[in-house]
C-alpha cells in the first residue's frame, strides 16, 4: 500500500495529470496508460507503461 500523502503528489510522467490508484498499479486516463507497481515500486517509465482502450479503463473503475 502506498502512503496515502504520496499518492496526492504523484502524477502521470507523461502528461502530469491526475492518476487512479489500485492495488497493482496507476492509470492515467488522458493518456490511457497503466504504470504498474513491482514490489512495491511504481514503474513510471513511459517505454514500459501499457497502453490500455477506453472500454479497459471504464471496466477498471467499475470494478473499484
Amino acid at each position: 500500500m502506498i502512503n496515502r500523502e504520496i499518492l496526492q503528489i504523484l502524477a502521470c510522467p507523461k502528461c502530469k495529470g491526475e492518476l487512479l490508484y489500485f492495488e497493482e498499479f496507476f492509470v492515467c486516463e488522458n493518456c490511457r496508460l497503466r504504470y504498474d507497481i513491482i514490489d512495491g515500486i511504481p514503474d513510471f517509465l513511459i517505454e514500459d507503461a501499457k497502453q490500455l482502450s477506453e472500454e479497459e479503463i471504464n471496466k477498471l473503475k467499475d470494478e473499484r
